[in-house]
């Protein structure tokens, strides 16, 4: 088998656009959370979602133990929230307004949708973590405005035709 070089493999799976969420959830009151490309929808019944954190997430541990996640799906204009929870350490949450959701995992401030999700499971995946969330709670909180994407290294915004 022909080893894979990872700088090729992150170019070329950098030709797939991906949506851009963070990760948010709180142990003892205390928040934590981090941006995150891979997330995905994973079964409609029951109503799943798969969130993959890298094994080296500092705040993910944090997470874990809380049992219970949300994926706040932000807009295009939210570059700005991306960059910060896309930091490791420091709080992530002093500038950024939030509310408790219903699994008491922060809910960002002018996200366009959320996800709240128990988790159920969790896998092992080379350098990453699969975990599975059973959907708790869930809302769209504006349709007027586009996801912010990530496509070959740089944020976009997806142009309405």
């Amino acid at each position: 088998m022909t080893a894979i070089d990872p700088a090729a493999f992150r170019a070329t799976l950098g030709q797939f656009c991906t949506g851009i969420v963070i990760a948010t959830g709180a142990v003892d009151g205390e928040p934590a959370g981090f941006a995150a490309q891979s997330f995905v929808s994973l079964s409609l019944d029951p109503p799943l979602v798969a969130l993959c954190p890298a094994k080296t997430s500092s705040s993910w541990p944090r997470i874990r133990a809380a049992g219970s996640f949300c994926i706040n799906m932000l807009g295009a204009d939210q570059q700005d929230v991306c960059n910060v929870f896309a930091r490791s350490g420091g709080d992530k949450f002093a500038r950024i307004p939030w509310r408790v959701g219903a699994t008491g995992a922060p809910i960002l401030d002018g996200i366009i949708a959320y996800v709240e999700c128990d988790l159920t499971a969790e896998h092992d995946a080379g350098d990453h973590t699969i975990a599975v969330g059973r959907v708790k709670d869930l809302a769209i909180l504006d349709d007027s405005r586009g996801p912010l994407l990530f496509f070959r290294g740089q944020y976009g915004d997806f142009a309405a035709a």
